[in-house]
């Protein structure tokens, strides 16, 4: 998940427990653990176990691979997917491009609804040799036992402060944990495993699909939507607890090329051209108020990625990313005209994938559902916009309305990456809800909100 959430609210350590509570996030009593009901906390033990088996498997996404997947190593985890899902005695298969496809069939008639994640882990951080560390959180900051440096800190991370006495999932602080999107997986898999095993509970048919590569932009690249066949489908790739996401950024990847002038540095006055110079000249000249560590909530940013060359030849890589398609083009003129100031520069821009609210605006339904089986699972929804993209967003914009909903990852794309087990259950209770929801909608009569479809 290429990606962060807006936080809505930031706050001191002080007053550990329940710091959120002013955003809704528990309409029902919390027990000590962090739980909501005991479906939560059966459903949480069986993501626990799965995210500690996946977060094993190395599936780092490679940004330049010609191949699909990008990395072969990502099918190691697809294949064991694959094979739990057939186990649960579904239709399942694996695709040519290694999007594993499954169909959990409906016992009521319903529309069909998609639950998708990703396997891939991000390649900013190291993904291999993961070591999951399964401890209860007992406030404070929290050194992690393989790198000390690493410390999982409430001043930093004022959300971890909500879940003093809770268990957390995080790496050993040498890797990233990978909950970015195996925590997603895991949910998925605790949702449908749990329908399995309870045919009493009404639902449609369920299509599922798990992508590689979004991480580096390209996770449904090859998706197949008509033979996918929902009405609308879920990814379970947000954060904080009680989210639900309609609105992505728009996103564009700039390529600045700089071509130097080379010749002997002993006999280069007046001739040599150094593209090394030139690329920091480019760099510099951008304005920092533009950059993600001055932006936040709604501001979008320029983030140079990337920088490969020598004194000859240099290129810089940015990501460009705004919620309104006007400023976005507005940072592109910027690039451009920056570029064109320095000199020696060729540019080169790409649309990477677009805000998906106005897709999912054509649809309502899909999101207050969301909300509404986030309720059913406890909590109060939070609407906030994704400051990054979503498998969703190429989705939607393909003709599939694709919202997010949490999974409970914190921190990620960091060796500090953790997530709540309280918060994988209520992850996974909210898909069986939704799951029940899209069914009693179909037998509501027209025009009858989510609040007033039928009782649990």
């Amino acid at each position: 998940m290429p990606h962060t959430a807006v936080t809505t609210t930031r706050a001191s350590s002080a007053g550990t427990r329940g710091r959120y509570r002013s955003l809704g996030l528990s309409s029902r009593a919390v027990d000590a653990n962090g739980y909501r009901s005991d479906l939560a906390r059966a459903l949480g033990a069986d993501a626990r176990e799965r995210l500690v088996r996946y977060a094993q498997v190395w599936t780092t996404s490679h940004p330049d691979s010609p191949s699909a997947p990008s990395t072969e190593r990502q099918l190691d985890l697809s294949r064991m997917l694959l094979d739990e899902l057939k186990g649960l005695g579904l239709d399942a298969e694996l695709s040519d491009a290694g999007i594993v496809y499954g169909t959990l069939p409906g016992n009521t008639d319903a529309p069909t609804i998609g639950l998708v994640a990703h396997v891939d882990t991000s390649p900013d951080v190291s993904g291999e040799n993961v070591k999951p560390q399964v401890f209860r959180y007992e406030g404070g900051p929290h050194a992690l036992p393989g790198d000390p440096s690493q410390v999982l800190d409430p001043d930093e991370w004022p959300e971890l402060g909500n879940h003093v006495g809770h268990e957390l999932i995080s790496s050993d602080g040498t890797t990233l944990l990978g909950a970015a999107d195996k925590a997603g997986v895991a949910e998925i898999m605790a949702a449908v495993a749990y329908l399995v095993r309870n045919p009493d509970v009404p639902h449609g048919s369920v299509k599922i699909a798990f992508t590689p590569d979004e991480e580096v932009g390209r996770g449904v690249d090859n998706f197949d939507v008509d033979g996918f066949g929902a009405e609308v489908a879920y990814t379970l790739d947000g954060s904080t607890a009680g989210q639900i996401q309609d609105e992505t950024f728009s996103a564009l990847e700039a390529r600045v090329r700089f071509r130097g002038r080379a010749v002997h540095p002993g006999y280069a006055k007046d001739i040599l051209v150094n593209a090394i110079r030139l690329a920091a000249d480019f760099v510099a000249a951008l304005p920092r108020d533009v950059s993600p560590e001055r932006t936040d909530e709604r501001d979008g940013f320029i983030h140079p990625t990337r920088i490969d060359g020598d004194a000859e030849n240099v290129e810089v890589r940015m990501i460009l990313r705004e919620f309104d398609e006007e400023k976005l083009e507005g940072h592109a003129e910027l690039v451009r005209a920056t570029a064109e100031k320095i000199g020696g520069a060729e540019v080169e821009i790409r649309r990477q994938y677009r805000n998906m609210k106005g897709y999912l605006d054509a649809v309502p339904r899909a999101v207050e559902l969301a909300d509404e089986a986030v309720r059913r699972a406890g909590l109060e929804p939070i609407r906030s916009p994704v400051r990054g993209g979503t498998d969703g967003s190429r989705l939607s914009e393909f003709g599939l309305p694709t919202p997010n909903i949490f999974t409970g990852g914190q921190q990620y794309h960091s060796q500090r990456e953790w997530v709540c087990v309280a918060d994988m259950g209520a992850a996974a209770e909210t898909i069986v809800h939704l799951a029940r929801l899209w069914t009693e909608r179909a037998k509501a009569p027209e025009g009858a909100s989510a609040s007033q479809f039928g009782s649990e």
